[in-house]
């Protein structure tokens, strides 16, 4: 079949460009309700007074919700569509941020996490699933990243207002009334989403996969003309026709590969370590401040988020000249190599805030990395490699395991770094790392053997790919 050349196409950036960024508001969300906790937990405790498992069990609670939203989107997106996926999202977002802001006991607060995870687990895959769908091949790697941008800034704008709101009042007040601003903020983003959602058009995808031709040809022609439109309708409805959007489709052989690329990249992108320093960054820089003087709030909130957003934007602007592959090699091994230097110093000198500034450095060199590429690539890679008719539940089930893995990550980190463990009594607080550092080789592996280029290239492409593999 005639294919239509990168070259020849010419994107409608007018009508693209709202309608992406309308549709990563999903990932902003997704970056408030996961980035929220982290200055609310400690005046949450004492309002409640929490023991250290319900500390624990507050915070990680919202990766319940995860897991069972991306389970959930998968069959809800094939069904009613993206735009109901979103729409579902949105709701549970709002739901959320005024549950959690309201509560006078802990149960009501945990019911309420638990809602806005299960948001998170849906925007997490309808919102990459909905992008991927509606731009031309030779853009949508950049499109989809600035998904991950809009995570990683919902994150660093929530840090930041957590910040101000816990310098707008004396520790009582935080403890009493403070937090629960925190939680408030999401309701306006939520109803800016819901809202925002109403005018922009479905994926013509999916209405192709639902006999609604005529109005996938007008998305089509609108998103690049209307030769992009009749070589890209022809190539969709072949692809569909070959396609039974089962779950037994979606386990057959010849999606054996793109099934197990997808379900690897997911659990590896977690236990490489990621949240180890969005989740327990607090106590890493803490001790960093004592040494340096600096705010440990505003150490984290500049160095994490700062550089988690600067060097995400560098993917953006590279993923669809560079490729994938090469951003997701250089990353992870870049990521690899600053845990062993932080598991060295941890291990080997016996007053770590002496070497603070190396420590800093390799953090630093760390978010870099995975901003550049395992973060925003991986979601790229997700959203590209598997059949029209099965994506919502191919999705699903990997980023399944991605919250899986990143709930085990939380789990154990603490065990394997707590005062008096096996670990730190023959490691010095570095095991953690190493174990990261393990992991980073394992996705280089997984990258350079199994993981395709897919830079440049058409969904129905890449599809047609796996068939030759098989």
């Amino acid at each position: 079949m005639t294919q239509h050349s990168n070259s020849s196409v010419q994107a409608n950036w007018r009508y693209l460009l709202p309608i992406c960024l309308v549709a990563t508001l999903g990932g902003l969300l997704f970056g408030f309700d996961t980035g929220v906790i982290s200055g609310a937990i400690e005046p949450l405790t004492h309002r409640f007074q929490l023991s250290d498992f319900m500390k624990g069990w507050s915070s990680g609670c919202v990766l319940i919700g995860c897991a069972a939203g991306v389970l959930l989107v998968g069959p809800i997106s094939d069904r009613f569509g993206r735009r109901v996926a979103m729409f579902l999202a949105a709701a549970m977002f709002l739901a959320s941020a005024i549950g959690t802001a309201l509560p006078n006991d802990i149960t009501t607060f945990i019911v309420f996490r638990i809602i806005g995870g299960l948001g998170i687990g849906i925007a997490s895959i309808s919102t990459p699933m909905y992008i991927a769908e509606i731009t031309p091949a030779h853009i949508r790697g950049r499109m989809v990243a600035v998904n991950q941008i809009a995570i990683v800034g919902g994150i660093a704008l929530t840090s930041f207002l957590n910040y101000l709101i816990a310098k707008s009042g004396d520790q009582v007040w935080l403890i009493d009334s403070g937090w629960r601003w925190m939680f408030g903020m999401g309701i306006l983003p939520a109803v800016l989403f819901a809202v925002l959602l109403v005018p922009i058009p479905e994926s013509p995808r999916w209405l192709i996969e639902k006999a609604r031709e005529d109005e996938a040809k007008r998305i089509l022609e609108k998103v690049a003309g209307s030769e992009f439109a009749l070589v890209e309708f022809a190539s969709i409805k072949t692809s569909l026709s070959q396609e039974q959007g089962t779950w037994a489709e979606l386990f057959s052989g010849k999606l054996r590969l793109p099934l197990t690329i997808g379900v690897l990249l997911a659990i590896l992108q977690q236990v490489t370590g990621i949240n180890v320093f969005m989740y327990f960054g607090a106590t890493i820089f803490k001790t960093m401040s004592a040494s340096t003087g600096v705010d440990a709030g505003l150490l984290q909130q500049f160095i994490i988020n700062g550089a988690g957003v600067l060097f995400t934007l560098i993917a953006i602007a590279t993923v669809d000249q560079w490729g994938r592959k090469p951003l997701m090699l250089i990353g992870a091994s870049g990521m690899g190599v600053s845990l062993v230097a932080m598991g060295v110093m941890a291990q080997t000198l016996a007053n770590p805030a002496a070497a603070s500034s190396w420590m800093l450095f390799f953090i630093v060199f760390y978010i870099a990395c995975f901003g550049l590429s395992v973060g925003p690539v991986t979601w790229v890679i997700l959203s590209e490699i598997f059949p029209t008719a099965v994506r919502g539940r191919a999705l699903g089930l990997a980023t399944f395991f991605l919250w899986t893995a990143d709930y085990a990550v939380t789990q154990t980190f603490p065990m394997m770094d707590a005062k008096g463990s096996w670990f730190v009594a023959h490691f010095n607080h570095a095991f953690p790392f190493y174990v990261y550092a393990v992991f980073c080789a394992a996705l280089v592996g997984v990258v350079w053997r199994l993981v395709p280029e897919t830079k440049g290239r058409s969904l129905e492409e890449i599809e047609r790919s796996w068939s030759t593999k098989s």
